[in-house]
Formats: structure tokens, sequence, C-alpha cells
């Protein structure tokens, strides 16, 4: 599903829209977040469910994590704005879990299982063969294989697997998807590609606009990757003078935390390897992070330590600007788990998605493309390389130009990948 464009995204954006509206207009919150699930899905007859009053119910649990506040229990009776108040802050970090299942929302598509992934390295020990208390598994060319109908989905052979080979699709006794938050790195990918819409995490739009509304000087650190996100020819002059109507004080680049970055990992580099390690592992994206260091623990030493571009343009902008207030924008939910680490808080305050941006755009009645062009204010401050941080392969090429400069006879070899999967 990712990348085609589906009524869930509709209805994410008119969440992400309401929500940014209803802070800007302030009030009595608790009432007027009542009457927006009837707002979103107006009339009398389901469009996309079995009923309107599925539709809505779906939709107050999507309005409430989008204020950042938890899913309500179902067998017990809560407005849609039960503790809304408690949100309606100026600062506000995210609760765990950030991912959520809208119970009602899913269809329990698959039944529980665990199956096999190209993870799978063909191991001699076969420890996955030995525990298997129903002889489910065999060899089949040399990769496990899981016989479904002897498997009983008790997970004994996902915990003995070294390389984490099997992968655990949970569920619960009803059958509805449930996310191992032991397992889960806040990638998004369920958000994304959930067919029904069940998959939903918090926001932090309602804390940033209460900032705004405050007189808080807060600033704008827009990621690389915002090129043709908000139209396909929209500069960030645009995007920097559409920024500056919603309230930002200042819009910033965070392609110069990428240049920092990338001196800081080129110099580990050259002191590391091969002296002190056979290679140098790099990423910006917080779910690789944990992927890695959950599921290949063996090389969490080699994991360079070098802050992200995100944190590092914060940090270097609030060295001179205490007093501001640092929102990160970018394209992914995976960020939100990187400024919610106790570390990282003093340096982001909030983090959204470009989604998330788009819903206060619409909000504002602001079209970026529509904006006045001021070649004069385009960024500026960060280089290409850093710009690239974006590519597959972006972070490690502009690494490896860096290490170059420095020491021109140096090998460098680079394998890079693009998603988890592949990583």
């Amino acid at each position: 599903m990712r990348g085609v464009h589906t009524f869930i995204n509709d209805i994410r954006r008119q969440v992400f829209t309401e929500v940014a509206r209803l802070a800007f207009e302030g009030g009595d919150y608790a009432k007027a977040i009542e009457h927006l699930p009837y707002k979103i899905i107006p009339g009398e007859v389901a469009r996309h469910r079995q009923n309107i009053f599925l539709e809505r119910a779906i939709v107050s649990e999507r309005l409430r994590l989008a204020i950042g506040l938890p899913l309500r229990e179902i067998d017990e009776y809560a407005p849609t704005g039960a503790n809304i108040e408690e949100s309606a802050i100026a600062e506000k970090y995210y609760e765990p879990p950030l991912i959520n299942i809208i119970n009602f929302a899913c269809n329990a598509c698959p039944p529980k299982q665990v199956r096999v992934t190209n993870m799978c390295q063909g191991c001699l020990a076969h420890p996955c063969m030995e525990v298997c208390p129903k002889d489910a598994i065999s060899l089949v060319q040399g990769k496990s294989f899981i016989d479904q109908t002897k498997c009983i989905k008790c997970g004994k052979c996902a915990d003995a697997c070294p390389y984490g080979a099997m992968d655990a699709i949970g569920s619960d006794e009803l059958g509805r998807a449930k996310i191992d938050y032991d397992k889960c790195v806040s990638c998004g990918m369920c958000l994304v590609n959930c067919p029904f819409g069940a998959i939903s995490d918090k926001s932090q739009i309602f804390q940033l606009i209460q900032a705004i509304k405050r007189g808080d000087k807060v600033v704008a650190a827009v990621a690389p990757a915002f090129v043709s996100q908000f139209g396909d020819k929209v500069t960030s002059s645009q995007m920097r003078e559409a920024m500056r109507r919603v309230g930002f004080d200042k819009v910033i680049e965070v392609a110069v935390g990428a240049d920092m970055c990338t001196a800081e990992e080129a110099e580990d580099f050259l002191k590391k390897v091969p002296a002190e390690q056979p290679f140098m592992a790099t990423s910006c994206c917080p779910a690789w992070s944990v992927m890695a260091k959950k599921f290949f623990p063996q090389f969490a030493p080699y994991i360079s330590m070098a802050l992200t571009p995100m944190v590092l343009t914060a940090r270097l902008y609030k060295k001179d600007h205490p007093d501001a207030r640092v929102v990160f924008i970018g394209p992914c939910a995976a960020k939100k788990l990187e400024a919610s680490r106790r570390t990282i808080r003093s340096d982001v305050d909030f983090v959204l998605t470009f989604e998330e941006m788009q819903g206060i755009f619409d909000a504002k009645g602001i079209v970026p493309a529509d904006m006045p062009i001021n070649p004069d204010d385009e960024f500026s401050t960060g280089t290409a390389a850093g710009r690239g941080f974006a590519v597959t392969g972006g972070v490690a090429a502009a690494v490896k130009a860096a290490i170059k400069e420095i020491d021109p006879d140096r090998e460098v070899l680079v394998e890079h990948a693009d998603g988890l999967r592949e990583c």
C-alpha cells in the first residue's frame, strides 16, 4: 500500500487537520472534539465499513492519538475528550506505545503464524528444529521450513534463532493484530501498510500549536526529504514562507547537522577501522539502530555513536538560542522514537511528519506552492552531500567522500541496504 493513495490517507489527513484547527481555535476542547467524528464522517450511511457508528468510533480513537492521548478501554465508557486538558499544554513527550492498534478497526486478516524470513542462514545447529515441540520444522534446500499444519504458534523457534529469522506475526484471542513491543522498532511500516487503517501513531500537533499560541520561539528544522512532499516544484523559500505563516519563528535545514555527522563519522572511521573494529555500521534512522541492537547485539559496538543530523542541528541552534523550541519535520514516524529518549528531549522538543505538517497547513488554509518565491531565502547552509542523506546509501557516500578528502589513499568499501529486511 505504501505510495498508493487511499481513503485511509484522506482520513489521516482530515484527522490531523481537525486536531490542528481545534488547537488553533481553542475553547472547550472536551466539548469541541465530540463533534469532530461527525464532521469527518458526515451523513447517515457508512461508506467504507459495516456501519457509520463504527467509522466514527475509529475516527474518535484516531483523534485521541493525534492529540497524544492513549486509546480508550473498549469495555469502559469514556468520552472522546477524556483527559484532553492534560494534553492542552505546550510540551508533551510521546508516551509509549508510539504505534497503536485500534482493535475494533482490525479485520483480523491473517491468523497468528510463525514463518521463516530470508534472514535464515541455513545454519548447521538449526536450534529452531531442536526446540520445536511438534517437529513442525524441516530443512528444505538448506533453509528452515515450517509446516503450518503442525505448528502451534508457541514461538520457541523464534526465541531460539540467533538471526531473528523467525518472524512472529502476533494475534490476540480474537484473531486481531497484536504488536510485539519487544520486537517493534517503531519503523511505522505497519502504520502505512495496514489496509484497514487499524494502526495509528501518536502526534504532537496539539502541543506544538499550544507552544506557538503561547508565544514561544518555535524553530522548524526541516529534513532534506521535504522536496516534492508539498508539491512537485515547491522551493525551500516557499516552505519557509508557508511555515512562517503558521507561526514558526524560524525555519532551518537539517542538512547542516548532516554535514556535521559526516565529519564526525569520517574521523571515527579513520581512527577505528580496522585498528579497533572490522567495520563501521551507520544510519540516521532510529528504527534501524534499534533493530540492529535488538537483533544483532554482537555488532552493537561497531555501530557509529555519532549523533544524528536531527539532534546535531537542534543542539547547534540551541547553543546560540537556548530559549528556542525546536520541532523536527521529516518523512516518518521513527524520529518520534528517537526524540522521546531522555537524552534527546532537551534538544528536540517536537517531531512532526510531513503528513502532520500538511494537516497544519490545511487547518490554516496555507498552500506552500502558492507562496512567493524569494531566491535570497533559499536553504544555503547545507551541502549537497548533507542533503543526500535522504537517499539510500547517501550517508555512506557522504562519509566515504569525507574520508577521501582526509586520506586519498584509504580504500573504503561500502555495503548499503534499503529497508529493515534488507538491512
